[in-house]
């Protein structure tokens, strides 16, 4: 009786890495994780992780589980879960987490929302991980209920209209 060979589980997730000398323009969905190294243009949806490699240049909308920096990115990135900025990560666009960790020697340009209710606060759209098809485009126009200045002016500074003598 012969036996046939076991295949053993791997624990490590499926990842489809595109190269570094490849260039893609148009729209991606993973149904798991992608490792970025070449250059890609459109917008990129993965329910695992994207990691976008050092030396790699996305000029992407990017969404996913889980996102990690090592590279050059120009567009919105929206992590579900977690997003991270690499020491070698030079990022051009708005940021939306649920967790942020930024390296010392990271690069961005943007605004940031960080937090469990930060995609309510945007308008961003959130995925589900049953979800097996492209999710709709990540909305990248500024809430106008959100304000983005803050009067910085120490309270000993501020004049109340009131004069003491």
């Amino acid at each position: 009786m012969s036996q046939m060979p076991t295949t053993q589980a791997n624990n490590s997730p499926e990842m489809t890495v595109i190269g570094a000398d490849t260039t893609i323009k148009g729209e991606m969905f993973f149904e798991k994780s992608a490792r970025i190294l070449g250059n890609f243009e459109g917008k990129i949806t993965a329910q695992g992780e994207v990691h976008i490699g050092n030396g790699a240049n996305c000029n992407a909308a990017v969404e996913a589980e889980k996102i990690i920096v090592d590279g050059s990115v120009q567009g919105p990135l929206f992590a579900r879960d977690r997003l991270t900025l690499t020491e070698n990560a030079q990022v051009q666009g708005d940021l939306t987490a649920g967790t942020l960790v930024v390296a010392q020697g990271a690069s961005f340009v943007g605004h940031c929302n960080v937090g469990p209710r930060a995609n309510e606060m945007t308008g961003t759209t959130q995925t589900t991980t049953t979800h097996s098809t492209p999710t709709q485009a990540i909305n990248t126009e500024p809430k106008t209920n959100i304000t983005t200045q803050l009067d910085l002016t120490p309270p000993w500074a501020q004049t109340t209209g009131s004069s003491v003598a």
